[in-house]
């Protein structure tokens, strides 16, 4: 099991830690609603130094990213980051990403814990163009500052305009007395917020004087469990849950990040998909009556025929119900469609919805 820079100051903090990901990690601290409740509301903090970054760099370092990705990483300048993700060769992903244009000639690719080494060997064995890789994983830290007092309560802590970073850009600036930090607004949570890079030898510095500077906004250390229901009032995709090797990103509803005008892995076959409609959707639900649904749950009809799966699903503590996101047919994937959640012995009835769950 992997520790992060942080992970004596978490269990110092009274928190439960998990195996996540093959890293020990916080779970929670006070508890998933309270902790969630926070970020909405106020602020919080998150240690997410498990995810994984690799430097590409080079003169062929955007043809390798525009090879791998299915995104347009050439419509990206400097200081600015796009959602992604890396096709398979059999119509799946091997992972969704977040791509950084750090410099010029350099990229920054962030993608999940879990798929570190199995992302490194997919990209690299495309990389038959020279692209530099650098795997930083090991070496660099990651904090998320989420919710709508995080821009007032950090400001102290840093030169840079914060309320100036828009959604999905970044600067290269100093924070917490650090220098040449990565300032990013690329939030998983839906209330705002953003996220520190540093070294994994600075990270306690700046963790210190986040929690510091967040005292007077009601700040809290968070925890994995409720990053999970946060993301999911939004319908961020988790991979491993609702997309993964066997998942397109066209039936995932990732169309939106799936661009046919370059060349990527398997992008004739994804193109084809799209153009005849996938056998299946990504649907987001809410249940009409009490339950939770959950991971692995079956989806029915109104004849108790098993149509789909539910792929995540939990009680909102925002809305006070059952929501969830789940596979099923095209013609159960409409807005206002009426399928049913399979709990224990009971067919909960559900209602398709438009995402965000949470609309803030």
């Amino acid at each position: 099991m992997k520790n992060t820079a942080l992970s004596e100051t978490h269990s110092a903090l009274g928190a439960k830690m998990v195996p996540f990901a093959g890293y020990n990690m916080p779970v929670q601290y006070e508890g998933v609603n309270v902790e969630h409740e926070t970020v909405r509301n106020a602020v919080g903090v998150f240690d997410v130094s498990h995810m994984g970054e690799f430097l590409i760099e080079g003169e062929h370092a955007l043809e390798l990213v525009q090879k791998v990705t299915s995104n347009d990483a050439s419509k990206l300048i400097i200081g600015k980051a796009q959602y992604s993700c890396l096709p398979n060769d059999d119509g799946g992903i091997v992972d969704d990403l977040i791509v950084y244009r750090v410099k010029e000639d350099t990229y920054l690719l962030v993608v999940n814990a879990s798929n570190i080494e199995k992302d490194w060997n997919w990209i690299q064995s495309k990389n038959d163009v020279g692209a530099t890789m650098r795997d930083l994983s090991e070496d660099y830290s990651l904090l998320a500052i989420q919710g709508p007092k995080a821009i007032e309560a950090m400001q102290s802590l840093t030169s840079e305009d914060l309320s100036a970073i828009k959604f999905y850009n970044f600067v290269v600036g100093d924070f917490a007395g650090i220098e040449h930090v990565i300032i990013s607004a690329t939030g998983y949570t839906g209330s705002g917020g953003f996220e520190i890079y540093c070294k994994n030898t600075e990270v306690k510095q700046i963790w210190d004087k986040v929690l510091e500077a967040g005292a007077d906004y009601g700040i809290k250390p968070i925890g994995l469990a409720a990053r999970d229901t946060l993301r999911l009032e939004m319908g961020y995709c988790l991979y491993g849950n609702d997309i993964d090797d066997t998942t397109s990103p066209i039936e995932a509803g990732l169309g939106w990040i799936t661009k046919f005008t370059k060349d990527f892995t398997n992008s004739e076959a994804l193109k084809a998909e799209k153009e005849r409609g996938p056998e299946r959707k990504l649907i987001a639900f809410e249940l009409d009556e009490r339950g939770i649904p959950r991971h692995g749950y079956d989806i029915v009809d109104g004849n108790g025929n098993k149509i789909g799966v539910v792929t995540s699903g939990t009680m909102s503590p925002s809305l006070g119900k059952g929501i969830g996101l789940g596979y099923v047919p095209p013609v159960f994937a409409d807005v206002n469609s009426k399928i049913n959640i399979q709990i224990r012995k009971n067919a909960i009835p559900a209602t398709v919805v438009k995402l965000p769950f949470y609309k803030g």
